[in-house]
């Protein structure tokens, strides 16, 4: 009896074996497709466009320091701007907010309908309609409430302000933490606003794909999202409340198995 219980724990200790190490290399590793060629289709030249409720930090300078003061926010409001990296939880700093119609309303020039427009764009309009006031402007635009939201299994979910309004889905990821072991990497979802309509789209970390998807550069309020795998789901139906019960049945099945094998 003694030999056939042995043999029964032998053959269980094999199966759990073979089932936690069934995870291939191909569900883990990302890009394991990818050759050393750049993958065709990729976009190096993305530039988000201006869109309602962003909000922008407008700084013109010029030859006259003086010249240029009545079209600047006051410098006490602007000194604390976090241009240095990414933040999570940071108050918004002060700035132009576009209004539901595309406007912002500058000092002096008034409204000017930037939405639609890329930044460049944008600095461009604003800098003709200041040639009127000022010799040779200069206007630098920025998005300060430019983020993305990453979560479900990563290290370090939550709502990053993205300082260079230019950022990858990898890069969303990498500061997130990456992925936890339990993410399922070949189905990862962004959820995009595009003209007040929400879009989903389903992505294969795993492959070379990725770089020519529409979404591997980010857009303002992107929603990155990173599904359990069925591993940790199951995990989370068996509790600690139900653990007990689970054993006593492998033991009272194992029972039946020696008795049987008699």
């Amino acid at each position: 009896m003694v030999n056939h219980k042995n043999y029964c724990f032998f053959i269980i200790a094999i199966l759990l074996a073979v089932f936690t190490n069934c995870t291939s290399k191909k569900k883990l590793v990302y890009f394991n497709d990818t050759k050393s060629e750049i993958a065709s289709g990729t976009n190096t030249n993305y530039s988000p466009t201006l869109k309602s409720d962003d909000l922008l930090s407008v700084i013109v300078m010029g030859i006259e320091a003086e010249a240029v003061k009545p079209f600047n926010l006051p410098t006490n409001l602007i000194s604390g701007n976090n241009i240095g990296g990414y933040t999570q939880g940071a108050p918004t700093p002060p700035g132009y907010l576009i209004d539901g119609d595309g406007n912002i309303d500058l000092p002096v020039i008034g409204k000017v309908k930037i939405a639609g427009l890329t930044r460049v764009a944008a600095a461009e309009l604003i800098k003709e309609k200041l040639k009127a006031y000022i010799n040779e402007p200069i206007v630098n635009i920025r998005i300060l409430n430019y983020k993305v939201t990453v979560l479900g299994e990563v290290r370090n979910p939550g709502t990053f302000t993205i300082p260079n309004e230019r950022i990858t889905l990898p890069e969303a990821l990498g500061i997130a933490g990456d992925l936890l072991i339990t993410g399922v990497r070949k189905n990862v979802l962004v959820i995009r606003d595009i003209d007040g309509k929400k879009t989903e789209t389903r992505v294969d970390l795993t492959s070379k794909a990725l770089f020519s998807s529409p979404v591997y550069y980010l857009h303002q309020n992107d929603v990155i999202y990173i599904e359990p795998n069925r591993a940790k789901i199951n995990s989370s139906v068996v509790n600690a409340s139900n653990v007990g019960i689970v054993i006593s049945v492998i033991s009272l099945l194992t029972t039946i198995a020696v008795l049987l094998s008699r």
